[in-house]
């Protein structure tokens, strides 16, 4: 008994010296280039969280911000960081993309005017030029909450100043911006000294929604690598949560451009916002941002949520 017993574990040992098996390999379309908004997955990548679910990510920053959704439709990529603002437009039009997770839980998007100008309410913008970068969306939100002080877009002058938010409030080219990011162009004004005053668009009139979410194919949830993927994840933003600075560091870690006074308070900012149940889906909430984006035109139907966003199983 004890040499068959010898000889099988003699087995086992020899059979697990073998090769280890290769990891999946996985890739991941960012949004944008690297910032404090991809916290968890440099995170998941540095501290080897994908690595221990079997995974190989490849994080990939876009030529092209409007690119990502459009090769993950085209199964050139499994995932890709979006928005839910543009799921929803896409969803519209038919495209097989899916949320399966959200890495940012709150809007960013603000409008911002000098905290020491003559905006120090939204009605105050009556007569006044506001600059955007992106039209469509922008304009919708900028209406909602121009709504809410009964003032409408016709009621200010908007201004395209591309993406030189900042830059176009700072020299006067304009009296306030939509699509300001909270954590990024607040602290870049108030790192020249000249301090912003943020309107947030959750509070003025927007239903609030997830500002960044992961999406896939909808011929790809089966895949098991979808799951391993927010595992790893959601166990790199309880470490972000929990050791904040040890987090900064492995996110800086071979990345010294970004190891600067903005990024860092951009860290600070957006720890608080990021999903800390990132494979969690509120199908209400996106049935209510749904309906606004319906009722302020920027699509003509709205699918069943459950067509474009999931929880996977």
């Amino acid at each position: 008994m004890f040499i068959r017993t010898a000889a099988l574990l003699l087995a086992l040992l020899t059979l697990g010296a073998g090769p280890a098996r290769a990891a999946d390999k996985l890739t991941v379309l960012l949004d944008w280039f690297v910032n404090p908004d991809h916290g968890p997955l440099i995170v998941a990548e540095e501290k080897g969280y994908f690595a221990a679910e079997g995974l190989e990510v490849e994080l990939i920053a876009p030529a092209d911000p409007n690119d990502p959704p459009k090769l993950v439709a085209a199964k050139k990529a499994e995932i890709a960081v979006s928005y839910q603002p543009q799921l929803h437009i896409q969803a519209a039009e038919g495209l097989p993309l899916v949320r399966f997770g959200t890495l940012v839980a709150t809007p960013l998007n603000t409008l911002v005017a000098l905290e020491n100008g003559p905006i120090k309410s939204i009605a105050d913008l009556k007569g006044r030029k506001v600059g955007f970068s992106v039209g469509g969306f922008e304009d919708a939100l900028l209406g909602a909450m121009l709504k809410k002080h009964g003032l409408a877009l016709s009621d200010v002058e908007l201004i395209n100043v591309n993406f030189s938010l900042s830059p176009s409030i700072i020299s006067g080219q304009v009296d306030a911006v939509i699509g300001a990011f909270r954590n990024f162009e607040l602290n870049q004004m108030d790192i020249v000294g000249q301090p912003g005053r943020a309107f947030f668009v959750e509070e003025e009139g927007v239903p609030p929604y997830d500002e960044l979410i992961y999406i896939a194919h909808s011929d790809n949830l089966g895949d098991p690598r979808l799951k391993r993927f927010l595992s790893a994840v959601e166990r790199a933003t309880q470490y972000l949560v929990n050791h904040p600075d040890a987090a900064w560091a492995a996110f800086i870690d071979g990345r010294k451009e970004l190891d600067d006074e903005l990024n860092k308070r951009a860290w600070r900012d957006t720890l608080p916002r990021f999903a800390l149940r990132p494979a969690a889906l509120d199908t209400g909430r996106y049935e209510r941002f749904a309906a606004f984006m319906r009722e302020s035109g920027l699509v003509n139907k709205t699918p069943d949520v459950a067509s474009y966003a999931t929880e996977l199983k």
